[in-house]
């Protein structure tokens, strides 16, 4: 046995490796979900539904986490999180991908498998929701909680029915009985009702177990022919209970070590017909069914455990099982006027004839039962999934019908038919023969379909036998018995040439509905489902004489159909009472019933074949329908390829319309581009001479523009020439000053130095001299002569500063009036110029700096250098005076050059 965890992983496979069941008990594989959380823990798996196939089946947890698994695929697949828990699931809907969930918050939803989209959300219950049932067909489930069940059609997801029940009598279980269009509902009291599922009419209660069993239902199956219910609970006892006989047929024990049942069901079996029986070698019967009458007691059978031996075959186990189900098939057979549901017949027919018509509300019930409808689910599916057949397509065009649900439900009954039997695509008059139970059954398309097909097969015998004339055998009946009863109206039809096509088959074709209203047609047809196949025939035969005095005043053709076409004022309890003097008075040689069948109900499980037509005459028909669809769709071909040519032509036509109507435009257009082509033209003319004679006064205005501008650039380059010359006067005016700085500083120099070596001499002489005469008085005078030395220093010093302050007015006076004059001659030296020269004139700094130190050196002799520098004035002042006349004589003639260059 394999082991798969699905921890949390949305999709993957279910088993790793080849499934092998368990030889102990069967098991393939064990699913589990753990969480891969920091505390793991283990989800528990609250609901299992599997799908119609059995491929596939849902699983949920508890924390709404739900799973698909695909047994034929392998793979398991997380279609939804509901975020809560889910307490029922249902997998069998119509739509295969969709199922239905039950909430923990009382609510059912409708989830995709494939989408994983919300299809549907619906909300009803005021508790939890704990069962879902789905009906055979997919389309109408059941849910049950403890206070309720709620019927809803799973097609538009609304609420049809809703079962409200006491509460101190809780609901156990609410499902479908299989096949079937029968609700079981179990209540926790043990009561079992039937329900019909369109009314919720209740069709009959199971009797109560027995008093000596205590045991109380809590799970129920049923077997797939809804024939056997099999229900228990806290106990080891099982009851088998047989839904026909509407009776508990058998209690089995199960062993000792059993003390509680809490699932049932029933091993499916591909041969037992959907009885699904117990397999012999699980099974052992202790005590049969004795032959007396049956009681509570006599019904125990045991289960042993484990598997046991097959018995041995014996004549008496043989004669046992021959009696078992002698008396059994006894019991549920039914007799020839006893209903399926429990009605009587004769009954009927006594409750008929004293009211004249069923109660409304249970007639569909009792026509049903009347019909013993089969509900054939599946196989009335198969035919719905076959789709609309061919020859009903274009239905609103023949039976334009304003209700388009009414059409479509139409539409898809008659190509039920259709798919049913082939004769019914080409019957002509099958519309208005099934539309009136259409209108009356448009809720529940299988009732109609099986209602339809029950009325053709029993009461439109040999209706087909002259196909596709109308049954003129049928029609030779009806004339017979009008002959008989009334032989004067026969022979007024005959003397305005009326045949039995226009007086009976109208009636016929259309069941009546097209004469009577709605409440007399369902009170016609109430007498006519109650008795023989004739009766329907003899109700024509009534009709018309009935209205024999209306019919004796019409003359013409036109007036008889239009009588047998509309409604009249006829009293339809006085035709049906015709109809059953008919019946009771008609000779037996042409009475209609011993030339029709009795009435035959549909088979169950699958429909019968209907061949009761000339097929050949229908093969021919269908040989020439087909070919003259295929000349139709040649002829169709043939008219789409001349309307595509005649398409090609007609927009070849437009195209050249088109284009000669755009050429003519675009003509037209030339000629007005043309037009103005030739105004525009003009307009350039006017402006080029308009422009020339701008562009002449601009040349005029340039010329004067550039011959001023020719004078300021000259000018301009005369005022440059000019600045340039003085530019350059001025560097040699600079270069000269330079040089003649240079020469006066070096014999500045040469002077200063002949003095200091003159004067150097003459202090080393005076020294010597001094030193010779003085020799004597040294000592003595030492002192007066250092005070008088440096009283002598003191004056000479301030003399030699007042002289060296005289010397430096002197020659700023100097410079200030050279400066004056050379600015006299109309400012044209520089200022720059003027600085220049005048700090040209002036001593330098370092030379000042140099004269101090060498006056400082020799202060001690300042008194011997004192004639000296008397001396040495005049001629310093002597070349003071050439330097300026040397720059007085430059000063005029740069004043002088700037006129001659001008000249």
């Amino acid at each position: 046995m394999q082991s798969t965890d699905l921890g949390n992983k949305e999709s993957g496979k279910i088993w790793h490796r080849k499934p092998s069941p368990a030889t102990r008990d069967g098991i393939i594989v064990n699913i589990i979900h753990n969480t891969s959380d920091y505390l793991p823990k283990v989800l528990r798996f609250l609901n299992v539904a599997f799908d119609s196939s059995g491929d596939c089946l849902l699983a949920g947890d508890h924390q709404g986490n739900i799973y698909v698994f695909d047994l034929h695929g392998n793979r398991f697949n997380l279609v939804q999180r509901t975020a809560q828990a889910c307490t029922a699931l249902a997998f069998n809907l119509h739509r295969k991908s969709e199922f239905l969930v039950a909430l923990a918050d009382y609510s059912i939803k409708c989830f995709d498998t494939v989408t994983k989209e919300l299809v549907s959300w619906m909300r009803g219950h005021e508790s939890s929701v704990f069962s879902i049932s789905v009906h055979a067909s997919g389309r109408y489930a059941i849910t049950s909680s403890s206070d309720t069940a709620q019927l809803w059609d799973l097609d538009t997801f609304q609420r049809k029915r809703k079962l409200n029940i006491l509460q101190s009598v809780g609901i156990q279980k609410v499902f479908f009985l299989p096949l079937s269009n029968t609700i079981l509902s179990c209540f926790k009291d043990n009561s079992v009702f039937a329900w019909e599922c369109d009314t919720l009419f209740c069709k009959y209660q199971l009797p109560a177990p027995p008093e000596s069993s205590s045991l109380l239902y809590k799970v129920f199956a049923v077997t797939r022919d809804g024939r056997i219910l099999a229900a228990g609970g806290k106990s080891n006892h099982v009851h088998l209970w047989c839904l026909e006989a509407k009776q508990l047929f058998r209690i089995i024990q199960m062993p000792t070590k059993v003390r509680a049942v809490r699932h049932l069901e029933f091993l499916p079996d591909s041969f037992d017909a959907g009885s699904n029986q117990p397999p012999p070698p699980l099974v052992k019967v202790i005590e049969d069914l004795p032959k007396r009458k049956v009681s509570s007691g006599d019904l125990k059978m045991k289960v042993t455990s484990g598997r046991v031996q097959r018995p041995a075959k014996s004549r008496e186990n043989k004669m046992q099982t021959r009696i078992l189900k002698q008396d059994l098939t006894g019991n549920f057979e039914n007799k020839e006027n006893e209903l399926s549901d429990g009605l009587n017949k004769k009954r009927l027919q006594i409750l008929l004839k004293g009211y004249g018509e069923y109660p409304t509300k249970y007639r569909m019930f009792i026509w049903r039962s009347l019909l013993q409808l089969p509900e054939n689910h599946t196989a009335f599916s198969n035919l719905l999934d076959k789709g609309i057949h061919v020859a009903f397509l274009n239905l609103e065009k023949t039976y334009p019908i304003k209700s388009r649900k009414l059409l479509r439900v139409l539409q898809r009954t008659l190509s039920a038919l259709a798919h049913w039997s082939t004769i019914f695509s080409d019957t002509p008059y099958l519309p208005l023969l099934a539309f009136p139970f259409v209108k009356l059954f448009q809720n529940n398309q299988l009732i109609c379909f099986e209602v339809v097909a029950t009325l053709i097969i029993n009461w439109c015998q040999h209706w087909f036998e002259y196909f596709p004339n109308p049954p003129i055998n049928v029609l030779s009946m009806i004339e017979n018995v009008l002959a008989f009863h009334d032989k004067e109206l026969l022979q007024h039809f005959i003397e305005h040439d009326i045949t039995s096509q226009l007086y009976a088959w109208p009636l016929l074709e259309t069941v009546f509905s097209e004469v009577l209203t709605r409440e007399e047609w369902l009170k016609l047809f109430d007498n006519i489902f109650s008795n023989h196949p004739s009766f329907l025939l003899m109700t024509v035969v009534a009709y018309n004489i009935c209205s024999r005095a209306p019919l004796l005043n019409c003359d013409l053709k036109d007036d008889f159909e239009y009588f047998f076409h509309h409604r009249n004022n006829l009293d339809i309890s006085a035709v049906i009472k015709e109809v059953y003097r008919l019946m009771d008075t008609t000779p037996t040689d042409i009475h209609p019933d011993s030339m029709l069948d009795a009435f035959v109900a549909l088979t169950k499980g699958q429909y019968p074949v209907f061949n009761q037509y000339p097929k050949f005459i229908v093969d021919y028909q269908t040989q020439e329908r087909e070919r003259i669809r295929k000349d139709e769709l040649d002829y169709l071909r043939e008219r789409q390829t001349v309307e595509d040519m005649q398409a090609e032509v007609d927009q070849q036509r437009v195209e050249d319309e088109a284009w000669y109507e755009k050429q003519e435009q675009l003509r037209k257009a030339e000629e007005t581009r043309r037009e103005m082509l030739l105004q525009e033209e003009e307009k350039m003319i006017q402006q080029r001479e308009r422009l020339a004679a701008v562009k002449r006064e601009l040349k005029v205005k340039e010329m004067h523009l550039q011959e001023a501008a020719r004078r300021r650039l000259l000018q301009l380059q005369q005022e440059q020439r000019e600045m340039e010359l003085r530019r350059l006067d001025d560097e040699i005016e600079r270069k000269n000053l330079t040089r003649n700085q240079e020469a006066v500083a070096k014999e500045m120099r040469e002077d200063a130095d002949a003095c200091r070596r003159k004067a150097d001499l003459e202090e080393h002489m005076f020294h010597r001299l001094i030193g010779m005469d003085q020799t004597q008085n040294q000592k003595t005078q030492k002192r007066e002569e250092a005070e008088e030395k440096d009283l002598h220093l003191k004056s000479e010093k301030k003399a030699s500063t007042l002289s060296e302050a005289s010397r430096k007015w002197f020659l700023e006076k100097e410079i200030n009036d050279a400066l004056h004059a050379q600015h006299a001659c109309n400012k044209v030296v520089p200022r720059c110029y003027t600085e220049r020269v005048a700090s040209s004139c002036l001593p330098r700094n370092s030379e000042l700096n140099g004269i101090s130190a060498v006056e400082s050196s020799t202060q001690s002799s300042l008194n011997q250098r004192k004639a000296y520098w008397d001396s040495m004035e005049p001629d310093l002042m002597a070349r003071v005076r050439n330097l300026r006349q040397r720059l007085a004589t430059q000063a005029r003639n740069r004043c002088q050059t700037p006129h001659l260059l001008a000249t």
